[in-house]
Formats: structure tokens, C-alpha cells, sequence
């Protein structure tokens, strides 16, 4: 009897995941419990085991495509049974997950070529040639009648895997939290000396200056749950990563614990599995509060957009060699500006500088950041 490769259902609130690679080719030899595909979910990948030993005789779904919980992977067979028991069980159990046949449209190529240049969907165009095809002429007459101007489309890019999660997880905090942000200009000629006696990074620094700044400041480090704020005792923060594939926030747990050193492996080796595709689910999940950097960018300042549940998040700008006043006097000092989005249900405009202004001093004075 065939065996069923199906989309596990990898934390209570997953609905889709998305395939990532394959292992093994149709036709290959696989054993139960081999990984034999990757697959990604709510950031975070997990390779999926074979449930049987056998043939991999058909792949359902490919490379890139959004597969529901449940969904059909990949069908698994003795070496010697047949294909058409293959593709009838394929039927049988995959219908809710196929997209309905749709109806022939017929259209000349030249039509077809303009319509996908600007998104339109051909469905809607009456023809006017034989039989009803549609040709270019129908297009144009339906871009300048219901459309009007519309500018060519060069690509469409699905919204799926970490984009999608993304863009789910920001447009529920900006509909959920009432954000504000505040900004604050740091002298980074201390931490800049100290970076370079630890060789550390600024990230790694300002990791720990925000840990200790939370100690201090706990309602910083909470969740609005329930018209509760549960104000959190472990500090874990999330380090915001681009890779190809879009935004991800693996975190270091207890950071407030750890000394320099510490962090700055942690976080280079948290960096890497992100940007390899190999985080695991409990590398981004826990997290207490966000930094994100924009600096190498050479972004000056930003608003950033609270990762939730979380309260908060710090949104960190390029280091720059600008004149300050120092004790009376003018000095060139490298100079970064911290950007603080804060959820206003939660914090405060006062509190939220006040620990804002923390930051700033661990960050000028940063003898407490080498323990």
C-alpha cells in the first residue's frame, strides 16, 4: 500500500508551509525516517521524515509551492507496484487541495503577451474575433475602459513562506499596537574602543547595553495578553537577520547573563544558521524584545515596527564621524541615533526615554557592558 508524505503541523497556530528543497528524486530509494525533504514554517525550517521505506515515486509538490497542514508531499511506494495505483490515490486524496480547472479562454498570443504585462485577467475581456477569441485590440480597449492608465507589470512575486509570515506578523502589530517612537543620539566613542579591545561587533555591544537596560527597566520586557501585561524575568532578544528570503529574528535567551565573549558567539552563530536556512524552531521563538540594524545600510534613523507580542523594539542607525560638544568643547565623535518603537497601551513617552536614555549610558560609559 502506498505511504502518504504529508505537511506536518509544526506549532498550534500553523495553517501552511512551504517547501523549501527536496532531498531525493522521484524515483530514488528512501528508507523510514530518512530526511528526504525541507520544509518552512513561521520562519523557522524543519526537514521531514519518510514515513515508510521504499520508492519516492511522486512528487505532488514541488519546490517554492505553500502546501496546506495535512497537505500531500510526496507519495511513497514499494519498488514493485504500479504507477496507476499511484495516480489514483493521488486523486482520491489530493482533490481538496487542487485548484479548480479553469475554463479555456481562448486568445491570441499577442493578446495573451499584453494582458500578463499588465496584470489583467483575460477572463474579463469579451473578444471580438472568431468564436469569441480575444485579441490585442480587446485588451487595449479593456485597459483604457475599466482600467485606465496602468503601469506594466516586469514580475509577479508570490507573497509566500518568510515574506507572507512577515508581512501577516507587522500588519498585525500596526493594527494591534498603537505605536510611537522616539529617538536619541549616542556617542559610540567608547563602545567603539571597547569593540575593538574585545573584537566584538556594535550588534553584539548594543545587545548587551539593551539586556542590562531591561534589568532596569522591566516593563520594557512584556506582553499585552488579555488586558494583562505580563512583565517577562528572562531577557531574550531577537537580532533581526536579512537573508534572500526575507526578514527573520533568531534570539539569544538570557542575555542579560552572559558576558561579551558569550554574546558575540552566540549571535554569530545564530546569524549563520539564518542565513543557511537552518534555524530551528526554538532559535526565533521566546523572544522578549527586538533589535534590528539598519546602520550598514547606511540608514540614519528609522521607525521600526514592533515584533510581537513583545512591547517593544530598537531600531539602531549607521555610525557617523560628526563634531559633538564635549565638556566645552568641539570634538569629532563617531555618533549612531537609536530609534525606540514602543506599544503606547504598555509604556509611556517618559519611561520609554528613560530607558531609551539607559541604553545611552551603558553605551558612552561601557565599563558594566565587559562583565
Amino acid at each position: 500500500m502506498p505511504a502518504l508524505l504529508r505537511m506536518p503541523k509544526l506549532s498550534l497556530t500553523m495553517k501552511t508551509g512551504t517547501v523549501v528543497r527536496w532531498y531525493k528524486r522521484e524515483g530514488e530509494t528512501v528508507e523510514k525516517g530518512e530526511p528526504i525533504v525541507e520544509v518552512l514554517s513561521e520562519k523557522v525550517t524543519c526537514d521531514v521524515e519518510a514515513p515508510a521505506s521504499g520508492v519516492l515515486r511522486k512528487i505532488v509538490a514541488k519546490e517554492g509551492e505553500e502546501i496546506p497542514v495535512n497537505g500531500i508531499l510526496a507519495v511513497i511506494t514499494m519498488p514493485d507496484e504500479p504507477l496507476p495505483e499511484i495516480e489514483e490515490i493521488e486523486k482520491a486524496v489530493t482533490v481538496e487541495f487542487k485548484k479548480p480547472v479553469e475554463k479555456r479562454i481562448l486568445a491570441s498570443p499577442a493578446a495573451k503577451r499584453l494582458a500578463r504585462e499588465y496584470g489583467i485577467d483575460l477572463s474579463q475581456v469579451v473578444g471580438s474575433g472568431p468564436e469569441g477569441r480575444i485579441v490585442e485590440a480587446d485588451v487595449r480597449r479593456f485597459i483604457e475602459e475599466k482600467v485606465g492608465y496602468a503601469p506594466k507589470i516586469r514580475e509577479a512575486i508570490p507573497l509566500v513562506g518568510i515574506r507572507k509570515m512577515t508581512a501577516e506578523k507587522v500588519s498585525l502589530s500596526k493594527k494591534t499596537a498603537p505605536h510611537c517612537t522616539i529617538t536619541m543620539k549616542v556617542d559610540m566613542n567608547e563602545a567603539t574602543k571597547l569593540k575593538e579591545k574585545l573584537g566584538v561587533s556594535y550588534t553584539e555591544i548594543i545587545v548587551k547595553a539593551v539586556a542590562l537596560a531591561l534589568k532596569e527597566h522591566p516593563i520594557m520586557n512584556s506582553s499585552l495578553k488579555n488586558d494583562k501585561i505580563e512583565v517577562y524575568e528572562d531577557v531574550n532578544i531577537g537580532v533581526a537577520v536579512a537573508t534572500g528570503e526575507g526578514l527573520v529574528v533568531p534570539v539569544v535567551k538570557n542575555a542579560d547573563r552572559k558576558n561579551l565573549n558569550q554574546l558575540s558567539s552566540e549571535i554569530k552563530m545564530l546569524v549563520e544558521k539564518a542565513r543557511t536556512g537552518k534555524l530551528e524552531k526554538g532559535d526565533v521563538s521566546g523572544g522578549t524584545f527586538t533589535i534590528t540594524n539598519l546602520g550598514m545600510y547606511g540608514v540614519e534613523a528609522f521607525t521600526p515596527i514592533i515584533n510581537p507580542p513583545e512591547t517593544a523594539i530598537l531600531g539602531v542607525g549607521k555610525i557617523e564621524e560628526i563634531p559633538i560638544v564635549v565638556n566645552g568643547e568641539v570634538k569629532i565623535r563617531p555618533v549612531t541615533v537609536l530609534s525606540l518603537s514602543f506599544d503606547h497601551r504598555v509604556i509611556d513617552g517618559a519611561p520609554a526615554a528613560e530607558f531609551l536614555g539607559k541604553i545611552k549610558e551603558f553605551l558612552e560609559k561601557p565599563s558594566r557592558l565587559e562583565n
